[in-house]
């Protein structure tokens, strides 16, 4: 008599949140299902599966996909924010009720600070399923509310596509160019067509900047040497809402600000100082030392900071 066995899918390689929370029984709820631009849980889970080294694994090609794949995304979202399906988000760009005061006022040891947010326009695909015609218009329009831009952040947009060698090299010595994504990103989809639709604004100061169509639609970057906060983010508030006036971006209720990372969802906002500890740095044990406290170190890059000014 012969006997059948059903065969036992093998769980999936790697440490990620995907690895985690993609199980048999969500791959059967989802595999059938699409959002209304015809994306597939394949779309979302790919740079995960092909990258088993990825610490999160998932994409979203649109607004539409943290609904149609929420069997998925919810959990992650949750893991990784603390934030249920219960939870709504709360969102306040209101500088005059940041409390808070310079934490280096000599200058002793931040050489600079940078503060920004990521944003993605509604109602176009997000970079890893959008389409060099809808990338190329979302350019267009985010340069055309850029160039209105008045004041201290008014500047000029630099496209990365036949951009001269000269503005390159001053780009980069700056810090200010962005590359074309890892291979996670590249998995996603996200650096199809490179470098078209793609470009760097700065305003004429240089503590102003954003990215277009790199990893979001747009990165909004505040930035400037020492230690002040309040400045940095004041300067940031004030650029996103002239922007919003302009373009309106993907958001959503319970999660903010959306964008095709869960990791920047909310105000999907980042602040940073950068430090320089000439005599720490030198102990043994300072990698370790920083690495328990979640933080990022490079022996001797202070040096080269100073030189330049900030490291973004």
């Amino acid at each position: 008599m012969e006997v059948s066995q059903t065969k036992k899918e093998a769980p999936m390689k790697g440490n990620s949140l995907l690895a985690k929370f993609f199980t048999g029984d969500v791959k059967k709820k989802l595999q059938n299902v699409r959002t209304t631009s015809g994306f597939t849980i394949e779309d979302v889970v790919r740079s995960g599966t092909e990258n088993p080294d990825s610490s999160i694994g998932v994409y979203a090609p649109d607004e539409e996909s943290y609904k149609v794949f929420g069997a998925l995304f919810n959990p992650v979202i949750e893991e990784y924010h603390g934030h249920t399906e219960d939870d709504f988000h709360k969102n306040n760009f209101n500088a005059d009720e940041l409390d808070i005061s310079n934490p280096d006022e000599e200058g002793a040891f931040i050489v600079s600070t940078r503060v920004r947010v990521g944003r993605n326009l509604k109602d176009f695909p997000f970079n890893p399923g959008i389409s060099r015609k809808e990338r190329l218009e979302v350019e267009r329009r985010v340069v055309e509310a850029l160039e209105s831009l008045e004041g201290d952040l008014s500047g000029k947009y630099y496209p990365l596509s036949g951009m001269k060698e000269e503005v390159r090299e001053q780009l980069v010595e700056d810090h200010f160019l962005f590359k074309q994504g890892d291979r996670f990103l590249e998995s996603a989809g996200v650096n199809h067509d490179w470098p078209e639709g793609r470009g760097i604004f700065h305003s004429d100061d240089k503590k102003f900047l954003v990215w277009v169509n790199e990893e979001d639609q747009l990165r909004i970057i505040s930035m400037e040497q020492g230690g002040d906060i309040y400045s940095v983010f004041n300067r940031l508030a004030r650029a996103v809402s002239a922007l919003e006036k302009k373009l309106e971006f993907a958001c959503s209720e319970k999660l903010g600000y959306l964008s095709s990372c869960p990791t920047n969802l909310g105000t999907a906002m980042r602040a940073s100082v950068h430090m320089s500890l000439p005599k720490l740095s030198q102990r043994d044990g300072f990698k370790e030392m920083c690495e328990e406290m979640g933080l990022s170190c490079s022996r001797n890059s202070w040096r080269a900071l100073r030189e330049r000014g900030w490291s973004i």
